[in-house]
């Protein structure tokens, strides 16, 4: 059962996506700071100084702080301004993934119609003998 471990872990996928999740989760932090830190500033400046993240309305009586941090240590809150950036992370995230398949896929379009056409395989050694030997009796 170890050996068979071993030769799962050993395969080029596995170690692929271990990389892939590894840069996905890189790259989502990435995306989620564009998100939260650059884009709905610009976006909450252009409605008049918006704040999504504090889009939330209290679900508890002893909720009636306007602060949605604040808001949660009172108690629960229904929070649909965090809800609408994380679905903007996700549409920025998805297109951009979009663009890099899209990119891989012309590079890899590229790089066939470059790479040169492989030399016909010589012929096999008896397929070959019989064309001489029709030749010579062609020539008869």
């Amino acid at each position: 059962m170890l050996k068979e471990f071993q030769e799962f872990i050993s395969k080029g996928n596995v170690m692929d996506l271990a990389v892939g999740v590894i840069i996905g989760a890189a790259f989502g932090k990435i995306v989620d700071s564009l998100v939260n830190d650059i884009i709905m500033p610009i976006v909450g400046a252009i409605f008049g100084g918006l704040d999504f993240n504090n889009y939330f309305f209290g679900l508890s009586s002893n909720v009636h702080s306007a602060a949605l941090a604040d808001a949660k240590k009172e108690g629960a809150v229904f929070a649909y301004g965090s809800f609408i950036t994380v679905v903007l992370n996700f549409i920025i995230l998805a297109f951009i993934i979009f663009l890099m398949v899209k990119a891989v896929n012309n590079l890899r379009k590229r790089v066939e119609r470059e790479k040169p056409a492989a030399p016909a395989a010589p012929p096999p050694a008896d397929v070959q003998l019989l064309t001489e030997i029709r030749d010579l009796l062609a020539k008869r």
